[in-house]
């Protein structure tokens, strides 16, 4: 039972590091590949927010639709859009809800921008077209949960902050759960029915040749400074690359898994720290079997191998057991992730030198640990080690 509880330390901290550095691999993965899906020869240029709310929705100096005028004159773009997010009301069978709402531009170019950046398929209905004006698609939420107390269909009429609109369509699950909750309405119509000025919230531009993507990212730099009248290095708006989001995120998360490992290196310690109190104890209740081995000729280094192949067994079956829990907690998040937010955002993905370097790391605390009850128990005089 001492054993049992001494592995406790040990099994936890490994279960910790297995578990969320798998899922943090995974989700490196998922968003990795969320951005590459929308492409690699992408800008996105939205003014800095001041707040939680959609992206460029809650920023001082918003960009403009002078802003988006000039972006498309710029060297290098093949396609250039913008988009409007904000919150608004959605009011349907006597049920009112908040959502976001994304505008749709006119062109069928620029149309085929932000329906490619945002991975945007319908699962039932159709997408919204040019002239499409008092109509709306919904998100999946809308089309799988019970947000109203009648779920809407295709051809249902619903409220947009008080203006009548048609349900043409819902969209198809996305990675991102933000998304699944959104309502897509063509520009023109949302700008009516928010009764909103010239602002826009997300410029996107779609390079003609990738390779060029850093230079183009420049010029709108020099644009966007130009016209708002800041320096360089106190910009107050973005230009990001898919690349650059993702670098941005995975700092984020190392910095995120460095502190997890952190925490799980003080379970392991505390682990150590059980394991050598375990083996003087049993150096201690020991004294008589001790004194018995030397005195039928078993050398000091003998007693200590024992003595630390025991702590190193204690620890590798810490180890292993922290390895199977780590395996067991991570898959359990990546189930409920995946019914509850979204196919494939939350994956566990397990690198094998993980797993390998935890077991090995599990044996190395334990033998550590044993190293000076096993010198202790190796230099123990016989007789006395008899007499106890």
């Amino acid at each position: 039972m001492r054993s049992w509880l001494t592995l406790l330390g040990i099994f936890i901290g490994i279960a910790a590091v297995v578990s969320l550095v798998a899922l943090g691999d995974g989700l490196r993965a998922a968003i990795t590949e969320q951005f590459s899906d929308a492409g690699t020869d992408k800008l996105i240029i939205q003014a800095q927010n001041v707040g939680f709310a959609p992206p460029g929705s809650t920023a001082v100096n918003k960009l403009t639709v002078d802003d988006y005028e000039a972006i498309k004159k710029i060297r290098g773009f093949k396609v250039v859009a913008y988009r409007l997010l904000r919150s608004s009301s959605l009011e349907f069978s006597d049920t009112k809800t908040f959502s976001f709402f994304i505008s749709m531009p006119e062109g069928n170019e620029e149309r085929k921008l932000v329906e490619d950046a945002m991975s945007l398929e319908p699962i039932d209905g159709r997408m919204l077209k040019t002239g499409d004006k008092y109509k709306l698609v919904l998100g999946y939420n809308f089309f799988k949960n019970d947000i109203f107390d009648k779920k809407p269909k295709i051809g249902n009429k619903i409220l947009a902050n008080g203006m009548e609109f048609e349900i043409i369509g819902f969209l198809d699950k996305m990675s991102n759960p933000q998304f699944n909750g959104i309502v897509l309405i063509n520009e023109d119509a949302m700008v009516d029915a928010l009764a909103l000025d010239d602002s826009v919230d997300i410029i996107t531009g779609q390079v003609i040749n990738v390779n060029d993507i850093d230079d183009v990212a420049e010029r709108v730099k020099k644009e966007l400074r130009k016209r708002r009248d800041v320096d360089e290095g106190e910009e107050d708006f973005s230009v990001e690359t898919p690349q650059q989001a993702v670098e941005t995120f995975n700092s984020i998360l190392d910095v995120v898994q460095a502190v997890i490992v952190g925490i799980a290196a003080i379970s392991l310690l505390v682990g150590g720290i059980g394991i050598a109190n375990t083996m003087f104890t049993s150096v201690l209740e020991r004294r008589k079997e001790i004194g018995i081995m030397k005195a039928i000729g078993a050398r000091n280094n003998s007693i200590m191998t024992l003595f630390l192949l025991e702590s190193g067994t204690l620890g590798l079956v810490g180890g292993v057991l922290g390895v199977v829990l780590g395996i067991i907690f991570a898959k359990l998040v990546e189930i409920i992730g995946n019914n509850f937010l979204a196919e494939g955002l939350i994956v566990a993905r397990f690198n094998p030198l993980v797993i390998i370097g935890a077991l090995l790391f599990g044996f190395l605390i334990g033998t550590l640990s044993g190293i000076i009850p096993a010198r202790q128990a190796a230099g123990l005089p016989p007789v006395d080690a008899l007499r106890k």
